[in-house]
């Protein structure tokens, strides 16, 4: 696979960047690699990987990362963003797979994922976002610059790598990700995911088109705040590409204001429907309740200057397959915590009406929403808060999608021709992904990767528990 390349379009109108090559690749380079890939270069260049083998994006390799980072700065860093949610940028002495970048920029990536961070945070624990060049321009590894540290609320990260694999086996835009044995000022090692991040690199090498790639932040929405850019600065970020606000601002005041039969009639126009449509349908699959209308408002704009269409680009899949937050990074985030598959966390409740039956009897479902009927896939636009339904949004601890809300979802799903495509899209998504044993196949070749390579990081018992986890999904009764 070339590492800048000419995207090549699928049925959604999505893009397949890695597709049964990827897979296959994975799977035949299970058992014929070391612990870690030694075909990697840093570089002072902007030059690209001839393919993913053998370099810092072979996931069949458990790859070596550490940062190196000053113990006063780190300190100070800490106590600013425990002052002020700022999360500044520090120097760090960066080394993949043996090969050291000096003078590298670190800063810490998330939301609530740092929702602990306090003064006795431990580097080796935290989600960071890697930048080679961020103080030293041109400098690169592999062609890649940027690198983000995922925290993971599962030992193995398996939920998450494996939904992305199935997101671009999906024909959507997804990341590379690899499984790394994660050290951080000579502390002990453990298994994290390393995945690429949405930057302008990321963007050239998926979409190939000119445009705009602008992430939806956690604590804003979609609504329309008029046209001056500084409205949207707590709320949209401009990622990659031309820095122009005006597509962002057009679309969001037209989803806003148009009617019901304008909706209906023009959303095509503006937007990749046929993608949006798997995008929902996939996120409810997998069971991630933390999409484009979680509560964190996981999802990227992409503006396509060419085809004058935005397309919704997926993020933040470490609560798919029904993993939960309760546990944080190194565990607790399989149902159940310790791994009791269909347990609560502790302190975690439902919203109202979708708590258990008790005593055979369900409980009365909130105003306006139509319970399914047994063993039926919800209406769309049947969860609460307006989100998308789906065997996979309802189906696990994680299942609880809409609880942010989004407009875009909930008009989408309440106009009818729309919410076809997106019941169309699951049917093909449930037989193309599972039913296929697509994913039975990358869940297996990512669980091989663990076995045989990170032992020393995590138990086999882990593995095998979270795998079972995960492969519950895929039947489409999880």
């Amino acid at each position: 696979m070339n590492s800048v390349r000419t995207p090549t379009p699928t049925r959604t109108g999505g893009l397949r960047r890695r597709g049964a090559a990827g897979l296959a690749a994975l799977a035949l380079g299970i058992g014929s690699l070391g612990a870690c890939s030694t075909a990697t270069s840093a570089t002072g260049s902007a030059a690209t990987s001839a393919s993913v083998e053998g370099t810092v994006w072979d996931a069949s390799s458990v790859h070596e990362v550490s940062i190196d980072v000053d113990d006063d700065e780190f300190a100070a860093m800490l106590a600013t963003y425990q002052e002020s949610d700022e999360k500044d940028w520090l120097t760090a002495d960066v080394t993949i797979d043996g090969q050291t970048i000096s003078d590298a920029g670190i800063r810490l990536k998330g939301n609530s994922s740092l929702r602990d961070v306090d003064a006795d945070s431990d580097p080796a624990d935290l989600p960071w976002l890697i930048d080679l060049d961020k103080f030293v321009d041109g400098q690169s590894l592999d062609g890649w610059e940027s690198f983000v540290i995922r925290s993971s609320t599962t030992e193995t990260s398996l939920n998450e790598a494996v939904a992305l694999a199935l997101l671009d086996e999906a024909g959507l835009a997804s990341e590379e990700a690899v499984s790394i044995s994660f050290s951080a000022n000579d502390s002990g090692s453990t298994l994290r995911l390393m995945v690429q991040d949405l930057d302008n690199r990321w963007d050239e090498a998926t979409f190939g088109t000119d445009g705009t790639l602008y992430k939806a932040e956690a604590g804003g929405d979609y609504s329309y705040r008029g046209d001056d850019p500084e409205a949207y600065d707590e709320v949209f970020d401009i990622e990659a590409g031309t820095d122009d606000h005006e597509p962002l601002t057009d679309f969001l005041q037209w989803l806003e204001e148009s009617s019901d039969e304008e909706f209906a009639d023009g959303l095509a126009e503006r937007l990749d429907v046929d993608a949006f449509a798997t995008y929902l349908a996939f996120e409810d699959l997998v069971g991630n309740f933390d999409d484009i209308a979680g509560p964190g408002n996981n999802s990227f704009l992409r503006w396509d200057a060419e085809a004058e269409q935005m397309t919704v680009v997926a993020w933040d899949h470490n609560l798919a397959f029904g993993a939960t937050n309760g546990g944080g990074q190194g565990g607790g985030g399989v149902p159940g915590g310790a791994g009791a598959p269909g347990e609560r966390p502790e302190g975690m409740e439902p919203p109202a009406g979708m708590e258990p039956p008790v005593d055979g009897e369900r409980p009365e479902p909130p105003e306006g929403m139509e319970p399914p009927a047994e063993g039926e896939l919800p209406e769309a636009g049947g969860v609460p808060g307006g989100g998308q339904g789906g065997q996979g949004g309802q189906g696990g601890m994680g299942g609880m999608g809409g609880m942010g809300g989004n407009v875009l979802a909930e008009r989408f799903l309440a106009t009818p021709e729309l919410a076809d495509l997106y019941d169309a899209a699951v049917a093909d998504l449930q037989a193309e992904l599972f039913d296929s044993g697509t994913a039975q196949e990358v869940l297996d070749a990512w669980v091989s990767v663990l076995g045989e390579q990170a032992d020393d990081l995590v138990d086999a018992a882990t593995i095998e528990l979270e795998a079972e986890q995960v492969a519950s999904y895929f039947d489409g009764q999880a």
